[in-house]
């Protein structure tokens, strides 16, 4: 039996670039990172993270972030503080 498996993957060129980008600043390789994401898989017995589509709160708050909208906070503290926690 083979110690290893092949597996394939179409990207588009950006995305591939991009990723493989963020993992060498990690240190991590294309290889160890699709190992990492099949053992989640493994481990959550299902994709590793929610795949659903945001309403329209959750987008109209993430178009406000990107915008510099809302309300900031120094410290972990202020926000606590604020929310009343």
């Amino acid at each position: 039996m083979a110690k290893t498996a092949m597996t394939h993957a179409r990207l588009t060129p950006e995305v591939k670039r991009q990723a493989e980008i963020i993992l060498k600043e990690l240190g991590i390789s294309i290889s160890a990172a699709q190992e990492i994401f099949y053992r989640q898989i493994i481990a959550n017995h299902g994709i590793p993270f929610d795949l659903r589509l945001p309403n329209d709160k959750t987008i109209q708050a993430m178009e406000e972030t990107r915008k510099g909208k809302g309300t900031k906070y120094g410290t972990v503290k202020d926000l606590f503080d604020d929310l009343g926690l």
